[in-house]
């Protein structure tokens, strides 16, 4: 009898710990988040993501301020439509203006929030014109190479003419 009482134990003493470890692997990966303020939604249309993902964080001056609740497209514009949740207590002018930002240099993104001076603040299904679209690191370097590309040919032609 003595050893089932311990067994019992030991086995809800494993099922906890593995509960752990599956919340602490959800919530690192940004795929379970667990808040219980209340939101508001405002939407905004990007010309590209890049790899922004649903639950990705919403920062205001480096302090989370929301989470991407969806991505859809746009089949009228060809953009990307983001519908963000916003926490309550933030009230962040109409003219605020929102960009997709890497953490770090292959990081995950997110999206940044600067607000604007508007008097008047969004409120629930407002839509945000200001955007600035994610570097896409593939882009850049292709500019870089077709730029000295491009600087290479023309030195070519002017000591050519010499």
């Amino acid at each position: 009898m003595q050893r089932s009482k311990s067994d019992v134990w030991v086995g809800l003493f494993v099922l906890i710990g593995a509960v752990a470890i599956l919340f602490l692997a959800l919530q690192s990966a940004n795929l379970l988040s667990l808040s219980f303020q209340s939101t508001y939604q405002v939407a905004a249309k990007f010309d590209n993501i890049g790899g922004l993902k649903p639950q990705a964080a919403v920062k205001s001056a480096g302090v989370v301020v929301g989470r991407v609740e969806s991505i859809t497209f746009d089949d009228k514009s060809f953009q990307a439509r983001v519908t963000l949740a916003l926490q309550s207590r933030y009230a962040f002018p109409k003219d605020s203006s929102l960009k997709i930002l890497t953490s770090g240099l292959l990081g995950e993104q997110y999206i940044g929030v600067e607000a604007g001076a508007d008097e008047k603040n969004l409120v629930a299904g407002d839509i945000i014109k200001t955007t600035q679209s994610a570097v896409v690191l593939e882009n850049l370097i292709s500019q870089f190479l077709y730029s000295k590309a491009a600087d290479g040919s023309a030195s070519q032609g002017t000591t050519s003419k010499k």
